[in-house]
């Protein structure tokens, strides 16, 4: 079986829209990642925030490589983000996804994001189906 951080590289290769915002892995293990990315120009909404999606986006790119690193396949069935703070163009965002539950076939996920300056941005929950396929 190949190693969480296989497993990622992995991913990573074939997800362009994790690489359209240049998620960056910063570390991975079985059952948790962290992640980092900037928030570039063309993120921001009309109110000159981040979109919400991004912070989702970037969330459920962390749920992903965290929920698979145990080298079974999962996808996400049922997600949820709660926005604390905005954030605005050049933060530097860190998402860390930990596992809660994990059992045959589904998963249970938190993933705080946080900003440079350690404040909370967003609290997402994400729960995953794991299929019995490997990587």
């Amino acid at each position: 079986m190949k190693s969480p951080r296989e497993i990622v590289d992995l991913m990573m290769h074939n997800d362009a829209f994790s690489k359209w915002m240049k998620i960056e892995v910063v570390a991975v293990a079985e059952g948790t990642c962290t992640l980092q990315m900037r928030v570039q120009p063309d993120m921001l909404n009309g109110f000159f925030i981040t979109h919400g999606g991004i912070s989702y986006s970037f969330s459920d790119s962390a749920l992903a490589f965290a929920s698979n690193s145990r080298g079974y396949k999962c996808v996400s069935i049922e997600t949820s983000i709660s926005h604390v703070r905005p954030t605005k163009e050049g933060d530097i965002l860190t998402a860390v996804a930990v596992e809660k539950h994990r059992g045959k076939t589904t998963g249970i996920y938190e993933v705080t994001v946080t900003n440079q300056e350690h404040k909370t941005i967003s609290l997402f929950k994400g729960i995953v189906h794991i299929a019995q396929e490997t990587w």
